[in-house]
């Protein structure tokens, strides 16, 4: 949601989390202005396809608010993240998510920086 003019915002990342599995990740901006979208991404079990990699034009930055995942830089393997842990990926570093819990929600705040 982007602030209205002249006015302040609010919301609550852990609002509205599905009590069961999603059949896909789901993607809510929270905020957008030029150059710059924060979103918050729900995962129930989901994982990037296998063989692919995100390679954004544009820098990410990412923390993991509650739940579990594995994250998987190319060349890097994969770090296994937990609730507070973050990355800062630049762009067109190849990235993929490998696993998120399959048991609980997995909450992320991704910040995209310099996108289009």
């Amino acid at each position: 949601m982007t602030p209205p003019p002249g006015g302040a915002a609010f919301g609550g990342l852990l609002d509205d989390l599905p009590s069961g599995p999603l059949p896909d990740e789901l993607f809510t901006t929270l905020a957008a202005t030029p150059g710059v979208r924060i979103e918050r991404i729900l995962s129930t079990g989901q994982a990037s396809p296998e063989g692919f990699w995100y390679d954004q034009a544009w820098d990410e930055f990412v923390l993991l608010v509650q739940g579990a995942a594995g994250l998987q830089i190319e060349g890097e393997g994969e770090r296994v993240l937990g609730p507070g842990d973050w990355a800062m990926i630049p762009a067109r570093t190849r990235h993929r998510v490998a696993w998120t819990d399959p048991d609980a929600p997995t909450v992320w705040l991704a910040v995209h920086i310099g996108e289009p």
